[in-house]
């Protein structure tokens, strides 16, 4: 099985821990200051991906979807309120992240139609054909496989079913790569510092995010995972990209 070098990008470098358990722990550890993290690192635009993803995802009309690495139900909670779906499952392993997110679903009253539970992306315990979407928002770059994670969430949907992932690129352009790095590298962990002591989990933002397959070679490995076409979409200055898969 191809390895990829983001399944060997790791939290915590000194813990003998696999990939799986540094972040479940290093998610439950920022939980409480995830969501204003996010906002402030991506001022403000990780909504306006989530929109915008979710629009393409309309076309489709999915009544059956599946949030991988839910987190605290960002994606869920915008796909539940957008596309009046019967039924959104939220599966992560931050249990921590997971408790932020069922509050924030019941503070809007949709908790008769977005769930959560425990699972893991690269082993789902959810039938075969049983989905008409699967959502994930920065999540991909975390599975401990890769391969495995995209196989399984080709699995569960149904045929014709379609992905809607977004994760966080390197800019191509050189000006805009040169940006990137100097917030990335230095101005995000100052923020993370401050805000909540985790330094760990935002030095590894930026590691992660340079070692995941991007663009072309993405839309490959979905392919080869068991979908019939991807369409790309880059947002802000090349920063976050759009995969739309189907089955």
């Amino acid at each position: 099985m191809t390895e990829f070098k983001c399944e060997k990008v790791l939290p915590y470098t000194n813990s003998e821990e696999g990939k799986k358990e540094q972040i479940s722990k290093m998610f439950d550890h920022i939980a409480d200051v995830y969501d204003p993290m996010n906002r402030l690192m991506s001022w403000g635009q990780d909504k306006r991906w989530r929109k915008k993803a979710i629009q393409r995802l309309g076309d489709f009309s999915p009544k059956r979807i599946l949030d991988v690495a839910t987190g605290t139900g960002d994606f869920a909670i915008q796909a539940a309120q957008s596309l009046n779906p019967d039924y959104v499952l939220g599966i992560d392993i931050s249990e921590g992240m997971m408790e932020v997110g069922k509050q924030k679903v019941q503070q809007l009253g949709l908790s008769d139609k977005i769930f959560f539970e425990y699972g893991d992306s690269t082993a789902l315990s959810l039938p075969s054909d049983s989905f008409d979407a699967v959502t994930v928002a920065f999540g991909v770059r975390n599975f401990s496989s890769l391969s495995d994670g995209l196989k399984q969430m080709a699995g569960v949907l149904k045929k014709g079913g379609v992905a809607a992932i977004l994760e966080m690129t390197e800019p191509e352009n050189v000006f805009f790569k040169l940006g990137y790095k100097i917030y990335t590298k230095i101005g995000i962990p100052v923020l993370a510092k401050l805000m909540s002591g985790e330094i760990n989990a935002y030095n590894y933002l930026p590691a992660s995010i340079e070692a995941f397959p991007q663009g072309e070679e993405m839309k490959k490995l979905l392919i080869e995972s068991g979908f019939s076409k991807v369409e790309i979409k880059k947002f802000t200055l090349q920063t976050c990209t759009f995969y739309l898969a189907i089955k």
